[in-house]
């Protein structure tokens, strides 16, 4: 197989720690979103006067920045929206991210010389939707997670080729699935659709009789269970050359809620996964099987061949890795500066991944905390100590282990 033109790679960046690892990992571009107007109200996010400064760092090195603007704005902010993007526009980020058609024009007024794209909220799924975003002045749409891989490939063949085209390749997928939903508001008063939703699709329910208060009776739809609104998680990695055959300008990893963890190991594992089917290697299984080791519900390849299903079994996530520290520093002969996440202890069996860097197991030898004192375990979170590795490996790098914490 010839190589082919390899699409963008996309990671999310919740905060300045997510920002760093998804860089580090191997991202082309991030997403992230300011303290306003973004969907994920709940991730760290980035404060006005952070902004600026991690811009720089994505830029400095060579990766893109593309900011969420894609609530649905009421009256009542309207007025702040030009403040917004203007402050956008001098951080220097690189594209808009709107579902709003107000958004998007006022986008283009206060800060043209940011790009206009247009989220997966906007529910494109047809290449007439797509050609009007296109005249209107979009530089890219976010296709809606609803589409087969035969209709994307529809899409690229009946829209300008200027006109990029993304879509979401990994993460969870809600059971609104290109947003909308108004469940969260009904229940708990958090708007979904103004960044702030609850997720009450991923709780568990029983009937209770109102004379009967705190007696539950479970509820079923059949011998295992409720699961109507169990949603799996998208996984794509093993179809990225079908993606890159289709035209897809950008592969999108959903995620900004989502831990530093997450961040790093999903992006390393695309990324070597991508560069290997643009230029038709087939792909390692080490860096396949990397997916395997972060918080996942169970996978599918979303709507791309067909209808997703649904797991049946548990709504559970599968959280089998945790984190046990980050390397700081390291030098040639493999003496590492770490800092702690959770508890470690000498003698005890670990793996390390980092960027660019092979996973590889070892056992932890004697630890040395931060006065140089030799330890034999390290407890306290964010502590510095020092181990010796069996080979240098990158700053963030991560010391993980296997633990089951599924039922967490």
């Amino acid at each position: 197989m010839s190589e082919i033109k390899k699409p963008e790679l996309l990671c999310p960046a919740g905060d300045m720690e997510r920002l760093k690892m998804a860089v580090a990992y191997g991202a082309d571009a991030v997403y992230l979103a300011g303290t306003s107007f973004g969907m994920r109200s709940f991730a760290g996010n980035f404060p006005d006067d952070q902004l600026p400064a991690a811009v720089e760092y994505a830029h400095a090195r060579g990766v893109r920045v593309h900011c969420t603007v894609n609530t649905m704005p009421r009256n009542d902010e309207a007025a702040r929206l030009p403040a917004h993007l203007e402050l956008l526009q001098s951080a220097g980020v690189d594209a808009l991210i709107a579902a709003d058609l107000g958004v998007f024009t006022l986008a283009g007024k206060y800060a043209p010389r940011c790009q206009r794209h247009i989220s997966t909220q906007a529910s494109v799924s047809n290449y007439e939707c797509a050609r009007a975003w296109y005249e209107l002045g979009a530089q890219r749409v976010i296709l809606a997670r609803e589409l087969s891989l035969d209709e994307i490939r529809e899409i690229r063949a009946k829209t300008p080729p200027e006109l990029e085209l993304e879509c979401f390749v990994h993460g969870a997928m809600c059971v609104s699935y290109s947003g909308r939903c108004l469940l969260s508001n009904y229940m708990t008063g958090r708007d979904s659709n103004r960044g702030a939703c609850a997720q009450p699709c991923r709780y568990q329910y029983a009937l209770m009789e109102e004379k009967r208060p705190g007696e539950y009776f479970p509820v079923f739809e059949d011998e295992k269970g409720t699961y109507i609104m169990n949603s799996r998680d998208m996984c794509m990695i093993d179809h990225l050359g079908e993606l890159c055959e289709a035209g897809v300008s950008s592969l999108k990893i959903e995620g900004r809620a989502k831990s530093a963890y997450y961040a790093a190991i999903v992006t390393g594992a695309y990324r070597h996964c991508l560069d290997a089917a643009a230029e038709g290697r087939p792909l390692d299984p080490v860096w396949r099987d990397e997916v395997e080791h972060i918080s996942h519900r169970r996978y599918s390849t979303g709507f791309f061949f067909g209808q997703p299903g649904q797991y049946v079994e548990s709504s559970r996530y599968i959280r089998n890795w945790q984190v046990a520290a980050v390397v700081t520093e390291c030098d040639e002969k493999g003496n590492a500066v770490l800092s702690l996440r959770n508890k470690l202890r000498a003698g005890e069996q670990v793996e390390v991944v980092g960027p660019d860097c092979r996973p590889f197991a070892m056992t932890v030898p004697e630890l040395t905390d931060g006065d140089g004192l030799p330890q034999s375990e390290i407890r306290t979170p964010q502590s510095v100590f020092s181990m010796k590795l069996p080979q240098p490996v990158p700053p963030l790098s991560l010391v993980r282990r296997c633990a089951d914490l599924s039922a967490v």
